[in-house]
């Protein structure tokens, strides 16, 4: 079974797991194979967490990280100590282990929570993939980044946080005429944690990622920079690396820049 089949059989579990999302399963599968982050906003209980665990889950080899930001949230929450050992030879280098910057998928829930303490590493690693506190600087491993709210952040200082997040999806709660499908399909996954879930390797993903990025868009690259403005810096540059994530076809570019440019206005 080639990569591509093996993410989209993982998909298809979560979908069939959880009622009405499909959407926001398609839209995860496109930033985990674009590399890009994807931010869920929606009231609580309309399975935001539960979605992107299950879908972790289904990731072999990766290691998760998830954590529920507030106000008093410190950095060594989310990146680590610093390693006590270390300290006493006068050297300030995190222990990282099991904290975000050894994790393959990443999911902060109200992220909007973020303090000064922590936005300004957490902005570099959403941007950059690159953990720096103080003098130390890594590359992350993270596959992606997935923020969730319930609210949009109303602080101006928050605003380049969810900037960060190049796709952004509401998850809303499932029309109650599906309430029975729903009830189903929590029952079938209650009752299929035993089975074997499909699964796919981390490193299978990175390979699709890279594999992303050698996609021709010669066909678009001259509409997307001299119409739209896609890389002048008028509009999101990485907007191109979503492209060759959707497998589009040239017909799939005309529309999609149609609706782009009606966005641009």
């Amino acid at each position: 079974m080639d990569n591509i089949t093996k993410l989209n059989e993982v998909l298809k579990y979560v979908k069939q797991a959880f009622i009405g999302k499909d959407e926001i399963v398609d839209l995860l599968g496109v930033c985990l194979v674009a590399r890009e982050n994807a931010f869920l906003l929606g009231p609580p209980g309309t399975a935001k967490s539960a979605i992107i665990r299950l879908l972790s889950q289904c990731i072999a080899d990766g290691k998760n990280f998830e954590y529920l930001l507030t106000r008093f949230t410190e950095p060594n929450e989310i990146f680590g100590p610093f390693d006590i050992r270390k300290l006493k030879d006068g050297e300030l280098i995190t222990n990282t282990e099991g904290m975000m910057p050894e994790a393959s998928m990443i999911f902060l829930d109200e992220i909007f929570n973020a303090n000064s303490a922590i936005l300004n590493s957490l902005l570099m690693a959403l941007n950059e993939k690159i953990f720096r506190r103080g003098k130390e600087t890594k590359k992350l491993p993270a596959l992606m980044f997935v923020g969730a709210s319930n609210v949009l952040p109303e602080e101006e200082s928050l605003n380049a946080l969810l900037d960060r997040f190049l796709i952004r999806a509401k998850c809303d709660y499932v029309d109650p005429d599906k309430l029975h499908e729903v009830l189903l399909a929590g029952w079938s996954l209650d009752n299929e944690l035993q089975k074997e879930n499909p699964i796919i390797a981390a490193e299978e993903i990175k390979q699709l990622q890279a594999e992303c990025r050698k996609v021709n868009l010669a066909h678009v690259r001259k509409e997307l920079l001299f119409k739209h403005h896609i890389f002048t810096g008028e509009a999101k540059p990485n907007v191109g690396r979503l492209l060759p994530a959707l497998n589009l076809t040239k017909a799939h570019a005309d529309r999609f820049l149609e609706a782009f440019a009606t966005i641009l206005g």
